[in-house]
């Protein structure tokens, strides 16, 4: 009996503030669609790491001819200092690199000429103008500034470089737009609690006498509060589940069917991430609702 009343008073306050629940639908499931796709942007960026980061090396370039670098003084490197630089790898640094491969003026030509077949910028280079380097493959991409502080400096060294950086633009412009993404969330969050709690003033005001008359025959603030808690929380789940399921048709359209197939050798974001998100998003949602209730349901359920 309790439960068909409480439905009841659900259903009559949601008809009375219509517009308004439909206002608190449509802000939740705006700013709800924002923090998902933050969430998804930072498991697009872990995903990418954790590919890319495994590919990449550090290349130890060894001096050329004509080298300006005080480790070059004495011209190209030598074999020597080439087996001295080997000899510290294997010692060393033989917890932080896993893999090392020499790469030869000739190996270093046959691979620019399969990048650049007609030249670089119009400039037909040889193998002679190519430079030898040693490629590291690390353990831990993490551990870059430990091999190049071991390296750098030592004779027939000219530099050593790790190709992370080729990523880090990426990485960071990633990262700017789920800061972005947070930004607005949090802006349409704050404009979602305010339209939630105007909504359940509107709906305790207009059931003022109800109100009294319940309170007069011994009704529990509970009971009481019972039916705009879950007016509230019912809008804003619903406006959750929108959010959900706009997130879920934009990864399986925009990125299972179009980008991997038009870019295959990236990883990207899958329904299953979405459906990781989607809990996340009911609670915060749900969280929203007792927020606004709490500061608005003792003023005006005690009128």
């Amino acid at each position: 009996m309790r439960f068909q009343f409480v439905l009841g008073e659900v259903v009559s306050g949601l008809r009375r503030n219509t517009t308004m629940v439909v206002a608190v639908v449509l802000v939740t499931f705006v700013s709800l669609t924002f923090v998902g796709a933050a969430a998804l942007l930072q498991a697009q960026i872990g995903k990418l790491k954790d590919d890319w980061y495994d590919l990449v090396e550090v290349s130890v370039f060894l001096c050329p001819e004509g080298s300006v670098s005080p480790t070059c003084a004495t011209g190209e490197a030598t074999d020597d200092q080439i087996d001295a630089v080997r000899q510290v790898i294997d010692t060393e640094l033989s917890s932080q690199v896993s893999k090392v491969y020499f790469e030869s003026k000739q190996q270093a030509f046959e691979a620019f000429s399969e990048r650049y077949p007609d030249g670089y910028q119009g400039t037909q280079l040889t193998a002679d103008d190519m430079q030898a380097s040693l490629r590291l493959k690390l353990t831990d991409a993490e551990q870059f500034a430990v091999v190049s502080d071991v390296l750098s400096g030592r004779d027939g060294v000219e530099i050593v470089e790790d190709q992370r950086a080729v990523f880090e633009p990426l990485f960071r412009t990633l990262n700017v737009a789920t800061l972005l993404a947070a930004g607005l969330a949090g802006v349409m969050l704050l404009a979602a609690v305010l339209l939630i709690t105007t909504t359940i003033r509107l709906s305790a005001v207009s059931r003022r006498k109800e109100t009294e008359i319940m309170r007069l025959v011994g009704a529990s603030n509970l009971f009481i509060q019972l039916p705009f808690l879950l007016e509230g929380a019912l809008a804003a789940v619903l406006g959750s589940l929108l959010a959900g399921g706009g997130l879920w048709l934009a990864v399986r359209f925009m990125v299972s069917d179009w980008l991997e197939r038009s870019v295959d050798w990236v990883a990207y974001v899958s329904e299953v991430d979405v459906f990781r998100v989607a809990p996340l998003l009911v609670v915060m949602a749900v969280a929203l609702a007792a927020l606004s209730s709490f500061f608005m349901l003792n003023r005006y359920t005690r009128i």
